[in-house]
């Protein structure tokens, strides 16, 4: 995705994002297609913060990543967001699934896949946690705590795996920096507490 494909106006206020954001929710390609190559570098920032907090994934990198969130807005028909912390918070959230299902992927292969399998004695293989183990837990739970506070959920995305600041995971929330704090320690407590 290229800058060239940016349309002809200058797009430096918000007030331009913000009406790619409302084109986009109607499902003009066109402007999915903009505002995606608009917000590319943030986008880029995004998945690089996330990838190289996670080493172990070597196979999945920061372009990939961003280019299948890409596909799967393509694929949604439409992007929801009222404005570019909005976007991009949402961002955080496709993200997170490329990423949880990249690592089911991984653990699926690491497991054989489709292979015939021979029964030996494999409890010493199956007792080996793999690296993206902790991070399908930590979806699990994220799944779990969206029934009860999909706010904490959100929190969670955005500084999980966007890697955004308080200040502007409160500017996209509408709450303060105070309360992002206290939601992030919530989280931290039943993260903790949680079975497994």
């Amino acid at each position: 995705m290229r800058a060239a494909h940016i349309p002809d106006m200058a797009l430096n206020t918000p007030s331009d994002v913000t009406e790619m954001l409302m084109a986009a929710a109607t499902g003009d390609r066109g402007a999915i297609d903009s505002l995606y190559a608009f917000l590319y570098p943030e986008l880029h920032a995004q998945a690089h913060r996330r990838i190289r907090r996670m080493p172990h994934m070597t196979t999945l990198d920061t372009t990939s990543l961003v280019n299948e969130a890409y596909l799967r807005f393509v694929k949604a028909g439409k992007v929801v967001a009222e404005n570019r912390r909005h976007f991009l918070a949402y961002s955080s959230h496709v993200m997170r699934s490329v990423v949880i299902d990249y690592v089911r992927q991984a653990r699926a292969l690491r497991r054989g896949g489709d292979a015939v399998r021979l029964t030996l004695n494999s409890y010493l293989i199956d007792s080996l946690a793999s690296p993206g183990d902790e991070l399908l837990r930590l979806d699990e739970l994220l799944s779990e705590l969206a029934e009860v506070d999909p706010r904490l959920v959100s929190v969670v995305e955005m500084r999980y795996f966007a890697s955004l600041g308080n200040e502007e995971i409160a500017e996209c929330l509408g709450v303060t920096d105070r309360t992002v704090r206290r939601d992030l320690e919530r989280v931290r407590l039943l993260l903790l507490e949680a079975p497994g």
